[in-house]
Order: structure tokens, then sequence, then C-alpha cells
């Protein structure tokens, strides 16, 4: 029995929730026909085209639109939501929640791990092919301007870096309405040509797809490498639901995003068709010569946005990550003062702005770049899909066979995509591949380190209930105001109290062990923010619930005390941190490379203090050193 998946409320299809859409969701896969067509029908231009390819390529097109887009991801995928929220890690965590083993768990998590990876590598990929591909474009209007390229793409991305600092509210208001320019433009150039050659329509004939593949055999399944292009960002609709709801996505994809898109590649078919000269760059050259510089500008201005929406959603995964466990703490500014999910994580931006950069003068053009697009997309296509079949067979009841026949048959797609851009690595496709595994040796190697850091920090600890049953017979004396001691397990003594206590042999009045915990939501419910116990007389043990997409601030929780009948003085109250020293161990348990990430990520983290908002002027560290 299929049991329907909840969490998202229904969202009403007002205007401005649908070009607010168009402006955050749909920029990376909108700006695809700049290079998706022209880079596949390349493989086929020094032996000449054919109509009969033109129409397969067209054909595989439009049913990856379908089926990867359409169906896996606006269809089904999107109904799969943990409490609104959407992407690989949101469907990791929904997925390992209902895992009936810890092996599981710990493979599924590893998937997501992956995903968020290859993530990464897309973040760093999109902004340099999408604005390379738009700004090629005035070497269509005059090739002496071709040197020029390399220059103008390095100032628009260096304007695009420097910017985030600023936040993306009051750009992101513009985003939607020239969005909608941008598609009706591309559906409009589509058009014109479609109705002076009708015949193109036909592509829509699976038929064409099959025919194709046999046909070319070899040369046809390296050209799906190519054809992919044409589904990159298909993962935002799924990653960016939390912002919008489902219905505006769907409806705008199926009503206006899709059949303009699907009128643009026909139309540069068409084109080619008619002109086979056209072949080098059939984007720009649908538009008469007049247009092509406004086009030119227009399409820079939709690769901006596309680049946009891939920058900070690299800020928000990276910010998950964070709170999951999987990177170091990093310094998150919000950049506005309403809307919490507008954020800029310094580190993060300076790291992609540089790969930007050292891709685009590395690569120096939009078709070199494409081999390296592929895998970091049809990577993340394959991890959703392989998490949305296990959640959909678990937590919504699926049958096996009906799981089966939906996610394999489209797994069988993803998987064809992955292996044809399989065939590029040498060609472009490390890139994706370097910086994904790095960001996965990265985040395990943080994940099995801090791990080390707890097992070896409880080892050394006092239980807290050893330490309590002895206080009424110590000496200890109390002094007025209050101590908040920050702590990773409620269980044991923080090692900041022991040291205070050490040096100081004074405890105060009120006492406040807090621990941060980040569940795998992504917000938490305000009622359930904060739990507080009394310990003993004056001590307290209070968990501050934090999930995913929240960055926390200890104080501003703990005077949400006073609702529990808890005097809590922000003026009067202390904050002791332990600031770790992790040193390697006489028998380190963490092999050479992996140590020294970890001990550099360990010393280049952020404060506690700063991470947690707390008042620098009311923090007193104690220092600690930990043997992994």
């Amino acid at each position: 029995m299929s049991v329907a998946p909840t969490g998202v409320t229904k969202s009403p299809l007002r205007l401005a929730s649908l070009i607010g859409v168009l402006g955050v969701v749909y920029g990376d896969i909108g700006t695809s026909p700049l290079y998706a067509f022209q880079a596949s029908i390349g493989y086929f231009q020094k032996t000449g085209l054919r109509y009969d390819d033109i129409y397969g390529v067209l054909s595989l097109i439009f049913w990856a639109l379908i089926f990867t887009v359409t169906l896996k991801y606006v269809t089904f995928i999107m109904r799969a939501d943990n409490n609104g929220e959407g992407g690989t890690l949101s469907l990791m965590a929904l997925a390992s929640r209902v895992a009936r083993s810890e092996r599981t768990r710990m493979t599924l998590g590893l998937i997501g791990i992956i995903g968020a990876g290859l993530f990464f590598g897309d973040g760093v990929i999109t902004p340099a092919i999408s604005i390379l591909s738009a700004v090629e474009g005035i070497t269509v209007i005059s090739p002496d301007t071709a040197h020029l390229v390399i220059p103008i793409a390095l100032v628009v991305i260096a304007v695009l870096f420097f910017v985030q600092r600023h936040g993306t509210g009051a750009v992101g208001r513009a985003f939607g309405p020239i969005m909608v320019v941008w598609f009706l433009v591309l559906g409009l150039l589509g058009l014109i040509q479609i109705v002076q050659h009708p015949f193109v329509l036909s592509a829509m004939n699976p038929y064409y797809s099959v025919s194709f593949m046999i046909r070319h055999d070899k040369i046809a399944f390296t050209a799906l490498g190519a054809v992919v292009l044409a589904v990159t960002g298909a993962e935002a609709l799924y990653a960016d639901m939390s912002h919008f709801g489902r219905s505006p996505i769907r409806a705008s994809w199926i009503f206006f995003v899709l059949p303009c898109l699907v009128l643009n590649y026909f139309g540069q078919g068409a084109l080619v068709i008619a002109d086979p000269t056209t072949a080098d760059n059939p984007f720009y050259k649908l538009a008469p010569h007049i247009m092509q510089f406004p086009l030119v500008v227009l399409a820079t201005l939709a690769t901006v946005i596309a680049s946009q929406a891939v920058i900070t959603g690299a800020f928000s995964v990276a910010r998950m990550c964070i709170q999951l466990g999987l990177l170091p703490r990093m310094e998150v500014r919000h950049t506005s003062e309403h809307e919490q999910g507008q954020i800029f994580v310094p580190q993060i931006n300076a790291i992609l702005a540089v790969g930007v950069v050292l891709l685009v003068l590395t690569f120096r053009s939009s078709n070199a770049l494409a081999s390296a697009y592929g895998i970091a997309v049809t990577g993340t296509f394959l991890c959703d899909n392989t998490l949305a079949a296990f959640v959909f067979r678990r937590q919504f009841g699926w049958s096996r066979a009906r799981t089966v026949m939906l996610f394999g048959m489209i797994g069988i797609i993803d998987f064809a995509f992955f292996a044809s851009n399989s065939l590029k690595i040498f060609e472009g496709g490390w890139v994706p591949l370097a910086i994904g595994s790095t960001i996965i040796l990265i985040m395990t190697t943080w994940r099995r380190g801090r791990s080390l850091v707890i097992a070896r920090w409880t080892q050394d600890s006092l239980p807290l209930a050893s330490f309590l049953a002895r206080l009424p017979q110590s000496r200890i004396v109390r002094v007025p105001g209050s101590a908040v001691f920050m702590t990773g397990n409620l269980d044991f003594v923080p090692n900041a109290l022991l040291h205070n206590l050490k040096h100081n042999k004074v405890l105060h009045e009120q006492v406040f062990f807090v621990t941060v915990r980040n569940l795998d939501v992504p917000q938490t419910d305000p009622s359930t923010r904060i739990h507080a116990e009394q310990a003993a007389a004056g001590i307290y043990k209070v968990t501050l619930n934090y999930g995913f997409m929240e960055s926390p601030n200890v104080p501003r929780a703990l005077e949400s005390l006073a609702d529990q009948g808890i005097e809590f003085k922000p003026m009067q109250t202390s904050y002791f941190l332990g600031r770790e020293t992790v040193v390697p161990a006489s028998v380190p348990k963490l092999r050479f490379v992996r140590r020294w990430i970890f001990l550099f990520m360990s010393r280049n983290a952020i404060s506690a203090t700063e991470f947690f908002r707390i008042p620098s002027d009311r923090v007193v560290e104690l220092g600690v050193r930990i043997a992994i």
C-alpha cells in the first residue's frame, strides 16, 4: 500500500512566487541552450552533419528533459521532502532516519557525502562554463574580439564573487523579471526557426533517439556526455523546494520553462539543418545580426544569475555540512535581518572564486569545459536516485517491484549519462572528480577525527553524576553570578569546569551545562529549541536543538530559559569554553595524510565563541590538549 508523502504544504500559485522561481531555481538549466546543443552536434561536424543526426540529438535532449527533469525530479523526487527541505543532504537525512541498521545508515551517509562533494564540483564548474559561453557571443558579432573573451569573463567573475558579501536580497528581486525575459527570448528565437522549418518537431518521436544510438554506436554513446548538459541544474528544482514549495516549481516548469527550452533547442536544430555553417554557434546565430549584441548582454546576465544560484546553494550546503559534523566550523554571516536563508560564507566564497578563475584560465573555452561538466552533474543524479529509491521503498511503502521499475529505469538512464562522461576523464572530466574526491576526503577525515576526539575526551572525563554526588561534601565556594559551560556531552563534566575549579577554586551560584544538538531536520520548532533540567542546586543541564539549515545563537536561546521558570541574567553571565589543541598521539589512529588534514582544519576552524555568537567580552577560554 502506498503512503502519500507529507511535509511540504501546498503553496498558492501567486505570480510573485512563479517569477521568483524563475530567478532562483531555473537559472542553471535555463542557460544550458547556450552550449548543450552545440556541444552535442560537435561530435559529428568533422564527418559532416546529416539531418537525421540532428533529429537524433534533438530527440535525446527532449527525452532527457522529460525523463530526468519532468518525471524523476518534478513528478517523484520532489514528493520526498525533509520537513519541506530538499537537496542531496536532506534526502540523505531522510533515508538515514528509516534505515534499519548502522551499516545501512553509514552507506547512505557516504552516498550523501559523495553527492555533496560533487555538488561543490558543480559549484566551481557552473560559473566558469556559463559565463564563458555567454561572453563568447562577442566572437559571433566580431571574430576579431576573440582575445577579449577571457579578460571579460574574468572581470564578470570577479564582480560576481565580490558582491556576494553584500547579500542576494536586492539582486534577487531583479532575478525573476530578467529570467522571464530570458525564457521568452529563448522561446521566441526558437519558434521563428520552427515556423520556417516545422518538420523539425518530428524529432520528438523517440524513434529518432533509438535509431541514432543504433546507427552511431560508440560515437552516439560518447555524445550522451554532451546531451546531459541540457539537464544540468535539474537537481536545483529539488534543492530549492523549501524556498517556494512544490506547486510554483512544478507549474513554472511544465507550463513555461520546459516549452521555452524545447522551442529553443528545436529552433537551433532547424537552423543548423537549413544552414550547416551555423553549427559552430547555433544559439547566437538564431538571432538577427542586429540583435546579437543585446542577446550577449542578456545571456551574460542570465549566466550570472545561474552562477549566483549555484554559489548561494554552495553556502547553504556548506552550512548543512558544518551542522551535520562533516566540515569544521566556518564563519557564517547572515546578510538579511528577515530571511534566514540569505547567508555568506567567506571561506567557501574565496575557494569557489579561485577555482572558477583557475578553470577559465586552464580551459579557456566553454566547449573545452563541457567535458568537465557532466561527471559532477550525473554523479549527483545517481546519488539522488539511489537515496530516493530507498526513501520511497522504506518510508512511503512502495513495493519492491514498483520501486525497481521506476528508479531502476531512471537509474539506467543516469548511469548511461555518467558512463558516457567517464570517457572524458582525460579531456577534463578529472576536474569534478578531483574536486569531489578532495571534498569527500575532507568530510570523511573530519568526521572520523572528531569521533576520535570525542572518544578520547569521554575517556579522560569525569562522569557528571560522580561530580554532583561529591559536590555537597566539598569545600568549593559558590560565588555570585552565572556560568555557562559549553560541552559536547551532558553526562560528563566539561574540562573547562575542572580547570576553573583547579585554578580559581570557586563555582558560580548558577551553573549551566549547555550542549548544542544538531538534528537531521532542516529547522526545529521554536517551542522545542531548548530543554532544561535541574541536576543539582543551582546547576542545570541545557540542550539546544538546531536543524542543519540553522545557525546557532546560544545567548539568544538561553534567554528563553525564563519561559521555563529559570532565571537567566545575560549581563551577569560568563561563558567558559575549552579550547582544544589536537596533537598526534604516540600511536596515531589516523594515517599521515588524513591526520595532517584534520590537524590543519582543527587549527583553522573559527572559534566556538564566534560560531555560537557568544559575546567575546564574556568568554573565558581554558586550553586542553587532546592526543589522537
